[in-house]
């Protein structure tokens, strides 16, 4: 297995471990599988996987860069409370995996 393919692979396993964690019983793995193919470009950065759930400047790029731009939602106040209830429900989790943030927000918004 490549050094991607084994990052690619425990991004995904860290996603479904804290999808599970924030309550999610039932896991949609081509949507996570979806997610994870996307991150390919900054899999070796560990901050772009992460997600800070306490930064308002993070929280809206999330909501420009993937609500907006990839889920099609224009809807700010829609968008913005997505993101925050994902925020909240992942407040445990001390480094939130952009993946599991993303399927969250997109399952939230119902796409």
């Amino acid at each position: 297995m490549s050094e991607l393919a084994e990052k690619l692979a425990k991004l995904k396993e860290k996603a479904e471990s804290q999808l599970k964690e924030s309550g999610v019983s039932k896991i949609d793995t081509a949507l996570v599988d979806d997610l994870v193919s996307r991150m390919r470009l900054i899999v070796s950065n560990k901050d772009a996987i992460l997600v800070s759930g306490t930064d308002p400047k993070e929280l809206e790029t999330v909501r420009k860069n993937f609500v907006v731009k990839k889920l099609g939602v224009d809807d700010k106040e829609k968008g913005e409370a997505a993101v925050k209830k994902v925020a909240e429900k992942m407040s445990g989790i001390k480094q939130k995996n952009r993946v599991a943030f993303y399927y969250m927000v997109q399952k939230e918004l119902g796409k």
